[in-house]
């Protein structure tokens, strides 16, 4: 099998996030790999693992795209057991939407596939910065393939994929032909952890660099030019005030109530 596996370089939530620049995008100077995309990862690898490995020919091969720093996600997923990685990195991606980002993605899939067919693009449910889960659905669009969305389980048999997908009171198991593009929730599975051996062997493994003119995509097409939606103003969050403080003088509970209820809250 030959999987590929999107990953994103996201600010690290730990930190408060800030925009910057012109077109108010996100700064992500203090970014990691986004922790819902590990989830993608190790489903691709127990998959590969399934079928014998990359001793068998199976393949994982981690996508990103993104600055400069974006190649640390990729070498996270490395270390976690992907057999390469490629980064997709172009000044022109600045500032891309999800429409955009998608459809670059999609051009980079199809570039992954020159040399054999990709079966499976794997990504997390959402990014953990922008939150949007619309980038699978519109890669699965522009590549015209089957597509399943918040996948709580993935298990291929023959050419189909089969998964399940947890509602509030039930559980659908659905179907799709291969090739495929399959979001998974962070209920699917535990992700590993890079391990001394992992990170040793993803010294010798390759990253391959890929820009717009790679990948057959004009400029015009992402970036702020090409993106469907822009950010026209921002400001800071207004800082907290300070709470109402009730002292029980034997009447707090009363006063709790009298507070709740100009809330409307009861």
């Amino acid at each position: 099998m030959k999987i590929v596996v999107l990953v994103k370089h996201v600010p690290d939530a730990q930190f408060d996030r800030h925009l910057t620049g012109e077109g108010h995008t996100m700064d992500r100077a203090e970014s990691i790999l986004s922790e819902l995309d590990e989830y993608a990862l190790e489903t691709a690898l127990q998959l590969a693992e399934a079928r014998g490995g990359s001793k068998a020919g199976n393949q994982v091969i981690a996508l990103s795209m993104g600055p400069s720093g974006a190649a640390n996600a990729v070498k996270k997923s490395l270390q976690m057991g992907a057999t390469e990685g490629v980064h997709l990195l172009d000044d022109a991606l600045a500032g891309s939407d999800a429409a955009a980002t998608s459809l670059a993605l999609a051009a980079a899939v199809r570039h992954l596939s020159a040399d054999g067919n990709v079966d499976l693009v794997l990504t997390g449910m959402a990014s953990t910065d922008g939150e949007t889960s619309l980038v699978p659905a519109q890669l699965a669009e522009r590549l015209a393939l089957p597509q399943v969305t918040f996948a709580a389980s993935v298990d291929v048999q023959g050419n189909t994929l089969v998964a399940s997908r947890d509602g509030d009171s039930s559980t659908d198991t659905v179907e799709a032909s291969l090739p495929a593009v399959v979001s998974v929730t962070d209920q699917i599975n535990e992700p590993r952890y890079p391990n001394f051996k992992g990170i040793i062997a993803a010294k010798r493994k390759t990253i391959t660099t890929l820009t717009l003119s790679d990948i057959g995509v004009d400029p015009a097409q992402v970036g702020h030019a090409g993106s469907w939606t822009s950010v026209d103003s921002a400001a800071s969050r207004p800082p907290r005030t300070a709470g109402t403080i009730i002292t029980d003088e034997g009447d707090a509970g009363i006063k709790l109530v009298d507070f709740l209820a100009a809330q409307k809250l009861l």
